[in-house]
């Protein structure tokens, strides 16, 4: 049996912690910079980030009265009853001072741009659900989910190794942003109906049903446009066109959104997703690698 603290961090998740850190440090190789230690840091440092907005996620979606029982999707332990919510805020607390510690490094290689990316980063994400004013609440959870996990988490990763913040690395964040935003998207569509009963007003609450299945597309878009541009803009190797592969892992996920409105059918579009977004980054950080 798969402990509750397993279920809690969600290891379904964390490909989307690890692929920015991935393009972060092959982007850093391709132009003869790479510098192991800081890139090990930066990838401990997003995942005890992405566990501790899942423990958050878990903590103040149960508390603030969104997770039901008529919830579909992965168990939250605390609505099941599996762990006590005072256990998961106790750990999300704990895992954000891990999560410090390692800052705490990556500053001292940084200094203060790291500073205020950690202080944003760790703010973040507690108030995805938690605080006065939670982002997922009010339909914000899109633009956090593009520019922490793809933006900053990308370009943060160069600049620990690189000492500055180049375009090229801005670009290569915004497909990682795009596919790691897909994953959210498929999640809220599919809890559209008890989001808006709950008074959790997502994106896909806001969008609706069409407006949701033409952003997830969009977002599919944007991420094949990266490699193009930076072949294009900055002389990336053509390899990085391998990063395409994504997409054909991701078109019975696009069929699936389009086709399906039941919760429980939408279950396979977040895995393919997901998967996607794995062999999106394996293949940009190949084909960066390979030049």
């Amino acid at each position: 049996m798969t402990s509750p603290w397993v279920l809690a961090a969600r290891p379904k998740t964390l490909p989307a912690a690890a692929a920015p850190v991935l393009v972060g440090a092959a982007l850093a190789a391709f132009r003869d910079q790479f510098a192991p230690l800081p890139a090990a840091a930066a990838l401990v440092g997003a995942l005890l980030i992405q566990i501790a907005t899942n423990y958050a996620n878990d903590y103040f979606d149960f508390v603030k009265g969104a997770d039901t029982e008529e919830r579909v999707g992965p168990t939250r332990v605390t609505q099941a009853g599996l762990l006590t919510p005072a256990a998961v805020r106790n750990a999300m607390i704990g895992t954000l001072v891990a999560a410090l510690g390692v800052g705490a490094y990556l500053v001292a290689v940084g200094g203060w741009p790291i500073v205020w990316i950690g202080v944003a980063s760790l703010v973040c994400a507690v108030a995805y659900t938690g605080g006065p004013f939670p982002l997922a609440y009010h339909g914000l959870g899109d633009l956090f989910v593009f520019v922490f996990f793809g933006l900053i988490a990308v370009a943060g990763t160069v600049y620990v190794q690189v000492g500055s913040f180049p375009p090229e690395a801005w670009l290569a964040g915004a497909g990682i942003g795009a596919m790691s935003t897909a994953i959210l998207v498929v999640n809220n569509l599919r809890d559209l109906e008890t989001d808006r009963r709950a008074g959790k007003r997502t994106m896909a609450v806001r969008l609706g049903r069409v407006g949701t299945q033409m952003e997830y597309v969009w977002l599919w878009s944007v991420a094949g446009l990266v490699p193009a541009v930076g072949i294009s803009a900055y002389g990336w190797p053509v390899w990085t066109v391998v990063s395409w592969l994504g997409f054909a892992v991701g078109v019975p996920a696009m069929r699936r959104v389009w086709t399906h409105t039941a919760p429980h059918d939408l279950l396979p579009a977040l895995a393919q997703t997901a998967a996607g977004l794995l062999v999106y980054a394996v293949g940009l950080s190949g084909g960066l690698l390979l030049g």
